[in-house]
Order: structure tokens, then C-alpha cells, then sequence
């Protein structure tokens, strides 16, 4: 019989090796937005998706309240990337001439195993557009690159979980 402490090394083990078996890294991602060059991000925050609960309190009910699903609230998306000559830059300073221009943004999260780049899951965010930019931090101590914020509103999320994507 194995010993306790061995036992209890194996089950960590096996676990762990499961979760890196079934899970992705977060640094292997592509963003294509439509009609615009590809450019390489350094971050990107996906949108929460989330409903309003509409409360409804029953006459003579006390021990609880009804919680009703509503409206599925606004999503927002927030890529980072190098400042520079930038077709994101310039989208936005359409945006702050109120020339706002909806695009279709799509996500992949790819396989870490795959040598072909194949998609774990995809999001595709309909009616993307610019409402907020914010500039690099600016600092004569560091020597780091200057990384731009843009924060985007859009439409609607939908999320496509890809099977068979193995190496």
C-alpha cells in the first residue's frame, strides 16, 4: 500500500497533468477585425456577458425574493497593442469626428498543441466600435514599449467552442 504522502503526490500529479491536458494558455490568441490589417496584441480583456435580474417580491412570501432574468446588459471587448501608425489609432480619431464605424471583431483562443493554429474557441463580436483610447504610461525610467488601450462597445457576442482541434 502506498503511503500516504505518495498518494496524495499522485492525485496532485494526475490533476495537474489533466488540467494541462484539457485547458489553453492565455497567450496564444489571433483578433481579426473586419477590414482592418492584422496587428499584433499584447492583451485582450473579452466582454462579460451578463443579464439584468428583474425582483419581484410576493405578498405574504418573506423568506425570499422571485429573480427574473431581463435584458442581456451591453458587452465591451479592450485590446492593447504597441503605439504607433495604427489603423486602430486612426478608427478611433474616426470615432472622435462621430464618424463611428461598426465592425465585425473575431477571437480565437488556439490549441497550444496544435503546430497548425487551429481554434479552441471562438468570439465573434458583432458592431464593435471605439468609445474609449487610452495612451501609453510615459515614463523616462522605464524602457518599455508604449502600449495604447482601446476599448470597444459592441452589439452582440456569440461564442463558438471548436471540437477536434488537436495537434
Amino acid at each position: 500500500m502506498a503511503a500516504p504522502n505518495q498518494l496524495v503526490d499522485a492525485l496532485k500529479s494526475t490533476s495537474l497533468e489533466t488540467a494541462r491536458a484539457h485547458t489553453n494558455p492565455t497567450f496564444r490568441f489571433v483578433i481579426d477585425i473586419e477590414n482592418l490589417p492584422q496587428g499584433v496584441f499584447t492583451e485582450c480583456t473579452l466582454p462579460v456577458i451578463e443579464w439584468d435580474i428583474t425582483e419581484i417580491k410576493e405578498g405574504g412570501l418573506n423568506s425570499y425574493i422571485h429573480q427574473l432574468p431581463g435584458r442581456r446588459k451591453s458587452a465591451r471587448i479592450t485590446l492593447k497593442n504597441g503605439l504607433g501608425t495604427s489603423a486602430l489609432l486612426d478608427w478611433y480619431l474616426d470615432a472622435l469626428d462621430e464618424n463611428f464605424t461598426r465592425r465585425k471583431v473575431t477571437i480565437k483562443l488556439l490549441n497550444a498543441k496544435s503546430k497548425l493554429q487551429k481554434p479552441v474557441m471562438t468570439w465573434d463580436i458583432d458592431g464593435a466600435y471605439p468609445i474609449k483610447w487610452t495612451g501609453p504610461q510615459l515614463n523616462t525610467g522605464e524602457n518599455t514599449v508604449a502600449i495604447q488601450t482601446l476599448e470597444l462597445a459592441c452589439n452582440g457576442v456569440s461564442l463558438t467552442r471548436h471540437t477536434g482541434s488537436s495537434a
